[in-house]
């Protein structure tokens, strides 16, 4: 074939290619380039690389060229160089992206045009500013570039140098090289997709087993049913409502104060679901309910074989949380030992299972709660003091029941309201002197406390109208003179009603509808007490 460069190691040395081919030079041409493609029919993914540059050392020695280079295009329109053999005193194309004043050779062979330079000096047009540069600075003589595409698309370059002659680039052999140069494209291809595949499925098993933590946590927290704490008109319970509302929509740490039984768990999930993170669920870790040797590996995972009895690896509730939010209830009883841990989370977002060395990142929003005073705990050495200033980013008070009684005769009915369904109840009206009871009593177990008590009231009843009674030990008041204290919260506390409907008693916003009472009965309890309006 007229023009096809020599094949011999002889013809190293021409200025230029012999005119002719003999039929054997070509037939060995032919047998090489057929060799060179059965290597690449079965060639295991993770071996692709290895075997393209076995490739192109066979078929540079065979055609007397002093390098070959092959690259690939990424998404951002870069050129990496994948692999690239030379002969001795020759440097290879380092591995990795083409530097940036090539650009306008890469912007040629991303359009898919050849790029041929047997002279630089005559091939090279004015704008090459960069590439006439590095043909000069590296004595490159001659340079062969062939684009490839694969389903269309220009996915990389396979590249021929001669530094040490002028080298002539016919038809017939760019044309072969190009068949070659496919060849290695597609088992490029082939290997990308193979790693898009095994990438895929890996981020499915991440997805699947994190699903399945997610669902065991859900199973064991479906079984605890949550309070409904969020019920409430008085003042300060509005302006607690407020404040989390305004936290919600932020990433910013919570740290929840309050008393047991006031709904910090409650408020909690309501900061969650008005979060962007509600579409996975809340991880919810009671640090006080679990024991001090199995809080480090229930919040940050445990490795196989990490201590006895761990016979196989488990996420943490960090780990569950990741893009979502973990609720750490009674956050004060944490050991002081894991408090830097909890730290580091809180700072850096990553941490490592117990027994194992890996880093893990997490992005898990932390609301924090607790009844013990945490400032005390600091100045008494049991409470880190940066822990608690990383924690207390957005401290918000959660009021005792007994400061929002207003809200009593709204959870009560709430209360019954759940109960009349799970009991197959039907409850009309609350007793007045049950409500005045409930009214008068000063909660010490707060809202679950509540709720424990309509509860027992409702296993009780037996016609529509709630009666609680008052003889239960958990409404006897705790002190001594239980007629006399009872009555003075009584009159404390229609007192107080009166006092902010400037003693109105029926209508909206009336003292017995803010008392969850009958008009009538509220009258009944003035006449009773002796109250009277001060002028």
């Amino acid at each position: 074939m007229a023009g096809i460069v020599p094949f011999n190691k002889s013809a190293q040395a021409n200025a230029a290619p012999k005119s002719d081919a003999s039929a054997e030079e070509l037939l060995a041409f032919e047998r090489m380039l057929a060799d060179l493609s059965a290597r690449f029919a079965n060639v295991p993914a993770d071996q692709v690389e290895a075997e393209i540059q076995i490739a192109q050392t066979i078929l540079r020695q065979f055609l007397g060229f002093d390098r070959s280079t092959f690259a690939e295009f990424q998404e951002d329109g870069s050129l990496v160089v994948l692999s690239s053999t030379a002969v001795e005193g020759v440097e290879p194309t380092p591995r990795g992206p083409l530097p940036p004043h090539l650009s306008w050779f890469i912007a040629k062979l991303r359009a898919g045009e050849i790029f041929a330079v047997q002279n630089p000096a005559d091939d090279l047009p004015p704008e090459a500013i960069g590439e006439a540069e590095y043909f000069k600075r590296t004595g490159l003589h001659s340079h062969l570039s062939i684009p490839f595409r694969i389903g269309g698309r220009i996915i990389g370059a396979i590249a021929f140098a001669a530094f040490r002659e002028t080298r002539a680039w016919p038809d017939d052999l760019i044309a072969r090289l190009k068949l070659l140069g496919e060849v290695f494209a597609h088992a490029i291809a082939r290997k990308r997709e193979q790693e898009k595949l095994l990438n895929a499925m890996a981020e499915i098993k991440v997805l699947k087993d994190r699903l399945e933590q997610e669902n065991a946590y859900l199973k064991d927290a479906s079984q605890v049913r949550p309070l409904q704490g969020l019920m409430g008109k008085s003042p300060r319970f509005l302006s607690v409502l407020e404040e989390i509302g305004q936290v919600a929509q932020t990433g910013s740490t919570v740290l929840l104060l309050g008393e047991t039984g006031t709904g910090k768990e409650v408020l909690a999930q309501a900061i969650h679901d008005a979060s962007v993170r509600k579409d996975r669920p809340m991880i919810k870790v009671n640090c006080a309910a679990l024991p001090a040797a199995l809080v480090e590996s229930e919040l940050f995972g445990r490795e196989k074989g990490a201590f006895t009895g761990a016979l196989a690896r488990q996420a943490g509730r960090f780990e569950i949380a990741d893009g979502s939010t973990i609720f750490l209830d009674e956050v004060g009883e944490l050991p002081l030992e894991l408090q830097p841990k909890l730290l580091r989370v809180l700072q850096e977002g990553e941490f490592e299972r117990l027994g194992g060395s890996r880093t893990i990142k997490v992005d898990a929003r932390v609301i924090a709660a607790t009844n013990r005073p945490l400032a005390q705990a600091v100045s008494e050495g049991k409470f880190r003091e940066d822990l608690f200033y990383r924690l207390d980013v957005f401290p918000v008070e959660v009021p005792p029941l007994r400061e929002r009684r207003e809200d009593i005769p709204l959870l009560s009915w709430t209360f019954v309201k759940e109960f009349s369904n799970s009991m197959g109840k039907a409850i009309d009206s609350i007793a007045d002197d049950s409500m005045a009871a409930l009214l008068a009593y000063p909660w010490p177990g707060n809202i679950r406390e509540l709720r424990n008590v309509i509860e027992r009231a409702m296993i009780l009843a037996r016609g529509s109208t709630l009666h609680i009674k008052l003889g239960h030990p958990t409404l006897r008041p705790q002190t001594a003179n239980t007629a006399g204290t009872l009555e003075e919260a009584e009159r404390e506390h229609i007192l107080r009603a009166l006092g902010r409907c400037g003693w109105r008693i029926r209508g909206a916003n009336a003292a017995a509808e803010l008392l969850g009472v009958k008009p009538t009965t509220l009258e009944s309890r003035i006449k009773k007490l002796g109250l009277v309006q001060k002028q």
